[in-house]
């Protein structure tokens, strides 16, 4: 499951995307409302965890426009704002769920796993792309000569470059949307893991190899195979 993470405190969106991700939720964080509704209507999500409190647009103003727009993703509101107008206010914009800070992570855990029910029933669990088939479910992918485990973030660098195959993606878009920012020791790091990525597709098999582009970035492509 893919989740969209909106909160401006950088150590706090940090915090909510460990937890997430421990419980093996695929997760995307972004710091602003404008990066939220950029994401939200660009890429497919399981659910949305948004903050009120927000630079550019704040998170009702986001989920009124998604709505408006025709986006019926699921979404849960975290906030600090406990005011019943507040909790009023963003049931009537769209969203799906409210939870207040301080909370529980096991009753976020909870709520999100109520919340990714009432997701619409057509979003697919898994992406197929010639042979080869991606399993958000248990990060998998699979290819003629077998199933072959990824780790979360081999996942979604996966994932990102199969959403618009052929696409070059940057050393620094992998970093601004599969890490936070801070979070990133090295830019090595991501040549690292896509290193382990193309010996996984090699492993499954199958007509997907990843090709770098100096200065560009990385692209999945259907090989040619003899």
């Amino acid at each position: 499951m893919r989740i969209l993470v909106a909160e401006d405190n950088r150590s706090y969106c940090r915090a909510l995307s460990a937890i997430l991700e421990h419980a093996g939720y695929t997760v995307d964080a972004v710091y602003n409302g404008s990066d939220a509704l950029e994401y939200a209507v660009a890429n497919l999500y399981d659910g949305l965890i948004l903050d009120i409190m927000m630079p550019g647009l704040d998170g009702v103003e986001v989920i009124r426009r998604l709505r408006a727009a025709g986006v019926s993703v699921p979404v849960m509101i975290l906030t600090a704002k406990t005011q019943v107008g507040d909790r009023i206010e963003g049931y009537d914009a769209g969203a799906d769920d409210y939870l207040p800070k301080p909370f529980h992570s096991e009753e976020l855990l909870a709520r999100v796993r109520a919340l990714l029910r009432r997701r619409p029933s057509y979003r697919p669990d898994t992406l197929t792309i010639g042979d080869v088939v991606l399993d958000s479910g248990d990060h998998s992918v699979t290819g003629p000569a077998g199933r072959v485990k990824l780790t979360g973030k081999e996942y979604q660098i996966l994932e990102l470059m199969a959403r618009d195959p052929g696409r070059s993606v940057s050393t620094d878009e992998f970093c601004k949307r599969v890490w936070c920012w801070e979070d990133m020791p090295d830019m090595s790091v991501v040549r690292v893991h896509i290193s382990s990525l193309r010996k996984k597709l090699d492993q499954a098999g199958g007509s997907l190899s990843i090709r770098g582009e100096r200065g560009v970035g990385y692209s999945l492509q259907e090989a040619e195979r003899s």
